[in-house]
């Protein structure tokens, strides 16, 4: 029955999610030989999604002899209630992905926090895969974020930080010697993996977050800038259906001799320097 999951991947989707994902893998070099990666699985319908196309270049690349490298699937329960936990196992039974599991607290160190919980999470969360993927032996670590994501950091960059900056599909790790981090999905839309578990009849966890409802929510009133920035680009879309695509775009066409100044290895540099 796994394969038939992979199939709907590779063969249903090809374009759509198979296609993209082994572009990006190639395009930005994102597996070499002797890697040991760990694929990391929240429980959502991205990760597990990620994870079925890395099982299955994994197994293509061995056919081919071309790149030999480690795959462990590494799930982190960072205080998730029975149900969710149980939802992860059973989807990981049915879609035949070995899952390592350990163990955080950060849901409750952000409830107690306060501030921005979703960016606090976010870093805790790396920061524990990224330890507990080199304990393991691994030199890189793959997450699951889409097209979507990044597009919706560049816009949040923009509107909220006042500058330009992406999800990158690979970078190295600030402190964690040796690691990298690689991102495969990035060019992969989210309604079409939406479409493909939908296509599937799969269900998955959400953010699970106890926070969540709290701070992200919409009918309550009180939107999270993540979402806030979600809505505004799926208005944007409706009316200009390359938007998406053309500020995605915009990051890898940056011309220096059009900008006031950027940052270089943390030095910032001006137009006047060579005006």
């Amino acid at each position: 029955m796994k394969q038939d999951y992979i199939k709907s991947i590779t063969k249903k989707y090809h374009s759509e999610i198979w296609g993209r994902f082994v572009r990006v893998v190639h395009e930005y070099k994102l597996i070499a030989n002797g890697d040991k990666i760990a694929v990391c699985v929240s429980g959502g319908k991205d990760s597990f999604c990620l994870a079925l196309c890395m099982r299955e270049f994994q197994r293509q690349s061995k056919l081919a002899n071309r790149e030999k490298f480690e795959v462990i699937y590494l799930c982190m329960n960072p205080g998730y209630s029975a149900e969710n936990l149980k939802r992860v196992r059973d989807n990981a039974k049915r879609l035949d992905i070995p899952l390592t599991f350990f163990k955080s607290n950060i849901f409750k160190v952000v409830e107690k926090a306060g501030g921005s919980p979703c960016y606090l999470c976010a870093r805790m969360r790396r920061g524990h895969l990224y330890a507990k993927a080199k304990e393991l032996g691994c030199n890189k670590i793959a997450l699951a974020h889409h097209f979507d994501d990044t597009v919706e950091t560049i816009m949040l960059n923009l509107l909220y930080n006042g500058r330009v900056q992406t999800m990158m599909p690979k970078l190295n790790s600030a402190n964690f010697a040796g690691m990298q981090l690689i991102r495969p999905m990035c060019l992969v839309r989210e309604h079409d993996i939406i479409k493909w578990k939908i296509y599937n009849g799969l269900e998955f966890i959400a953010c699970a977050c106890p926070l969540t409802a709290e701070h992200c929510t919409v009918g309550g009133g009180k939107v999270g800038k993540r979402t806030e920035v979600k809505m505004l680009l799926s208005e944007i879309e409706e009316n200009n259906t390359t938007a998406l695509t053309n500020i995605y775009n915009s990051v890898n066409k940056i011309n220096l001799n059009a900008v006031l100044g950027w940052y270089k290895e943390g030095e910032h540099k001006s137009f006047l320097d060579e005006f």
